[in-house]
């Protein structure tokens, strides 16, 4: 096996272009630790796709990582997939994405697969609407979500518009590792083979993804009642800016707040530290703009609008950040309350969670005598169950804390601007009621009780923290703790054990006291963190928060 200076030489040496054999040579000369962690793996191909930090080096997202696995996707394609064969293909704001995308559009061109490429930036879940409207074989996004500006990254779709999930993921990864040289990249046409076409998407497909979304509304007299309802929006410089604002518009809202140093698409992201809704500090611009101008609501979308943020007035008159979880409580609550008072219930309907978001919605769906599914973390996961569902129950909505919420059967991803949009019709509805957003939460606590959640995270980059990581869950398999927040524990779940969770093999330990408390601990997938969730029920589950806190992180 090469060393990491062995690797970075044959850069040198390879048939690389001249700038990143400077960049190879100036870390050579100025920074080894900076080179062995650029050197020292391949950028890991997983099951989502690839995400990693921009630059030079085979674990890094650069033209070359990008273009090997292209080919591998576009081998995997012509290997298994028979008759006619198409990729759609989008981007976000962030930089080098076009250039990425562009890239990959190319390399399936020339591989004989034809491509449908957006004009410009088009918001994640509007590619996987493409996918179903294209009838194509499969789709890729540029994108690094709500990651710092340094990463960007290559999420890949399948025919149902959903994230490859197994047993596709697997073979796509084994085919992508298959490639470990460029020169097998087909970067260029192949004498005597001819070049697929790439067609170009853009409004033909806005307004198609408009139309149908607007089909999802179940209150529109109490938005044509409210339509004055003061709407602050950030797309916080990523892709939303496209269509969220007129989506709003579309539905009836007429008092759309921009701001206006957010809606410049720009991959450096100059007026927010990290471009995450999640992050107070990101939604800061906005909640003062909020202030400003008495808005009722703000609503704030990453940088491939697909994770939505939320904050509204309490009873203060304080703008408060809500989490995701507590977003999608009143939200589900909101929507099987229209379902049944619009006489759509019949027992044949389901919604889906994943393991790590609140019980409170599980809670709210058992009320309602619905189906609710329970899912690894990931929005693949919900998707794979409206496929598999497809034809036999209806799917009515999903969501994960992680800020991801999908309604309907148009997306099968998480879709900031249809979540944000229910958002807005639902305060529309609980005005009706003479109730605020903020009430209606409370509204929901006082019926099936207070559900508390938080998730801290841990952040260990390069080889050694992806090390350390690793040897805290060894840590907790081997030695878990046997009380949680002072109360005894009362099992474990460990679902690398996938014959006793019956949910694909994942490295997540969870772990349960006597009292319902609920620990989770997961590496992140896509970032250098290992996360903790937290969650409590009761009147006291605020202070148990903070016990199992104080507990699980030093």
């Amino acid at each position: 096996m090469k060393t990491y200076k062995e690797v970075a030489q044959s850069w040198l040496d390879g048939n690389f272009d001249a700038e990143t054999k400077a960049e190879v040579k100036h870390l050579m000369d100025t920074d080894q630790t900076a080179l062995e962690d650029a050197f020292y793996r391949n950028l890991e191909f997983g099951t989502g796709g690839l995400r990693g930090v921009m630059g030079v080096g085979t674990n890094r997202m650069n033209k070359y990582t990008v273009g090997m696995a292209t080919q591998g996707l576009a081998n995997y394609i012509k290997a298994h997939v028979s008759g006619p064969k198409s990729v759609c293909i989008s981007h976000d704001s962030r930089n080098n994405s076009r250039l990425f995308a562009e890239i990959s559009a190319e390399v399936l061109s020339n591989n004989g697969i034809k491509v449908f490429l957006f004009e410009d930036l088009r918001p994640t879940p509007e590619l996987s609407y493409s996918i179903r409207l294209k009838k194509a074989t499969a789709g890729i996004m540029v994108t690094a979500s709500h990651n710092p500006k340094e990463y960007n990254g290559y999420k890949v779709f399948w025919e149902d518009g959903g994230q490859i999930t197994a047993p596709v993921d697997k073979d796509i990864v084994a085919e992508v590792g298959k490639i470990e040289d460029p020169a097998q990249v087909r970067f260029q046409p192949v004498a005597g083979e001819a070049k697929a076409p790439i067609e170009i998407m853009g409004a033909d497909v806005d307004e198609c993804y408009l139309r149908d979304q607007l089909s999802l509304m179940l209150s529109p007299e109490a938005v044509k009642k409210h339509a004055n309802l003061k709407i602050v929006y950030t797309p916080l410089h990523g892709c939303g800016v496209r269509l969220m604002p007129e989506a709003l518009k579309r539905i009836g809202f007429t008092n759309i707040i921009h701001v206006p140093e957010q809606e410049v698409p720009d991959g450096n992201f100059p007026t927010v530290a990290s471009p995450n809704p999640e992050e107070p500090a990101a939604m800061a611009m906005a909640l003062a703009k909020a202030d400003e101008t008495g808005a009722d609501l703000v609503l704030a979308t990453d940088p491939d609008a697909d994770r939505l943020g939320i904050a509204v007035r309490n009873d203060e008159g304080k703008m408060v950040q809500l989490t995701g979880n507590q977003t999608w409580s009143f939200l589900t609550y909101y929507i099987l309350c229209r379902w049944k008072e619009l006489g759509k219930l019949n027992g044949k309907q389901y919604c889906v969670k994943t393991i790590v978001t609140s019980e409170l919605i599980a809670a709210i769906c058992k009320s309602f005598n619905v189906k609710c599914y329970n899912v690894l973390t990931g929005f693949k996961y919900i998707a794979e169950v409206q496929k598999l569902q497809e034809g036999k129950t209806e799917f009515i909505c999903g969501g994960e804390e992680s800020y991801g919420f999908n309604l309907g059967n148009f997306v099968r991803d998480k879709c900031a601007q249809v979540a944000g949009c229910a958002v807005a019709e639902c305060a529309a509805w609980a005005a009706e009621q003479g109730l605020t957003l903020w009430q209606l939460l409370q509204k929901v606590y006082k019926e099936y009780g207070l559900y508390v959640e938080k998730m801290v995270y841990i952040v260990r980059k390069g080889k050694s923290g992806a090390e350390e990581i690793q040897q805290i869950m060894a840590d907790y398999r081997a030695n878990p703790p046997q009380t949680i927040a002072g109360s005894p524990l009362a099992k474990v779940i460990d679902y690398n054990k996938p014959e006793e969770t019956g949910l694909p093999k994942s490295n997540v330990l969870q772990f349960y006291n006597q009292a319902g408390d609920v620990v989770t601990v997961r590496p992140s997938g896509t970032e250098p963190k290992i996360k903790f969730y937290f969650g409590a029920k009761g009147d006291d589950a605020p202070q148990k928060i903070e016990l199992l806190k104080a507990q699980f992180i030093s």
